[in-house]
């Protein structure tokens, strides 16, 4: 007759659990498409993605800039490739995903970065509220919204087909603060979260964690398409910078670089019982009341 143990069962380890804390944050091997890669979230992001040990796919519409992220990545050392493809077209789409998966094999990783806003799509101080352009709201909606579920429904089945993956959305601060002035991308915003959490239960529920769906919100970042509204041709901040950064417990933009590091995380190992999530990369401007 055995006698019972008061020490607990040990729990079992997953077969794929990283030898080390360290190692849970690589992502050597893996593949990892960036949509928006040629912006300028998009450079750094790719960049660190390749640092991470990744072989990194530059999916854009600008081919003299993907060739130089490419150049960029190779030159240091990484593995990346230029695909040239508009992420609200599929069939773009599924011609990019064949064709990186007849270099690499595999898709690993996917970060939904393309997106931004249009002037069209903004409601002005001294506009009538009732009289903004429905078509160009229904673009921004279409890029950034479309311009995510696309993408996913491509590459995602190949993870589905896997079994694994990752997915990085990328929403904004004014899905959870929302803003004057940006209608279209508020509206867009929002629902990449809502979608993000959507699909993440559904992948749990039938991949059994296999596939993770999550988001990033970035606080705001100088990119080509805010500078103007950002900073004055002399280089002094406009009266909307001077808001932004007085409500920014940092007191200042953020980087590029510094949203890094929570994308290595949620395509790493690192976060693999981390799904639905949108984690704020903001400076602390959501949590900040202005007192």
């Amino acid at each position: 007759m055995t006698t019972p143990s008061s020490e607990p069962a040990a729990a079992s380890v997953p077969a794929s659990r990283p030898a080390s804390a360290l190692d849970q944050f690589s992502l050597r091997g893996k593949v990892i498409v960036i949509t928006g890669a040629t912006g300028v979230l998009g450079e750094a992001m790719s960049r660190a993605v390749a640092e991470a040990g990744a072989k990194v796919a530059i999916l854009g519409r600008d081919a003299g800039r993907a060739a130089e992220r490419v150049a960029a990545i190779e030159a240091a050392g990484g593995e990346a490739l230029a695909v040239l493809a508009d992420v609200l077209d599929k069939g773009q789409m599924q011609a990019a995903c064949n064709e990186i998966l007849t270099t690499w094999g595999t898709i690993d990783g996917l970060v939904n970065a393309a997106g931004g806003n249009m002037p069209g799509a903004t409601v002005g101080p001294d506009q009538d509220l009732f009289d903004f352009s429905i078509e160009d709201t229904r673009r921004a909606v279409d890029l950034n919204l479309f311009g995510t579920v696309i993408p996913t429904t491509v590459f995602g089945r190949v993870m589905a087909e896997q079994g694994k993956g990752s997915i990085v959305n990328i929403s904004s601060l004014t899905a959870q603060r929302p803003l004057t002035r940006v209608l279209g991308y508020t509206m867009a915003k929002k629902a990449v979260e809502a979608y993000t959490q959507w699909m993440a239960v559904e992948l749990g529920l039938r991949y059994g964690g296999g596939i993770r769906m999550n988001a990033i919100a970035p606080g705001v970042f100088l990119t080509d398409q805010n500078r103007a509204l950002l900073v004055q041709p002399d280089g002094t901040h406009t009266d909307r910078a001077r808001k932004f950064i007085n409500h920014t417990p940092f007191q200042r933009f953020g980087e590029p670089e510094e949203l890094t590091g929570t994308l290595i995380y949620l395509l790493s190992d690192a976060s693999r019982f981390v799904s639905g999530e949108t984690v704020l990369v903001d400076g602390g401007f959501n949590a900040y009341s202005g007192v």
